[in-house]
């Protein structure tokens, strides 16, 4: 048992806020998720927010979304919408998408 919960997958879909279009936080983004080994997508919407979905690991899912509080450094973060949803094993890697 104590493997199997240590291998626990999440999945969460986040929208930051704030100024986080323009100062490369996809880019940020992608690198720390390939970094904690998460697999989803990260993208800009028209209304100035981002948008990701992580998959992976439990541990590295919560520290991404804790990571997109901050962001990189010339970002200004205002707000994080986190929803943690049912994992679907869609992806093979995180991406920037468009």
């Amino acid at each position: 048992m104590g493997a199997e919960s240590e291998k626990r997958v999440a999945r969460a879909h986040v929208f930051v806020s704030g100024r986080v279009q323009g100062v490369n936080f996809r880019y940020y983004t992608q690198r720390k998720a390939q970094e904690l080994g998460l697999a989803g997508w990260v993208r800009n919407l028209w209304d100035g927010r981002v948008e990701a979905v992580f998959e992976g690991e439990e541990p590295a899912v919560r520290r991404a979304v804790d990571w997109c509080h901050g962001g990189p450094p010339s970002a200004w973060v205002e707000d994080v919408e986190v929803t943690y949803e049912p994992p679907t094993g869609e992806f093979g890697s995180f991406r920037v998408t468009y």
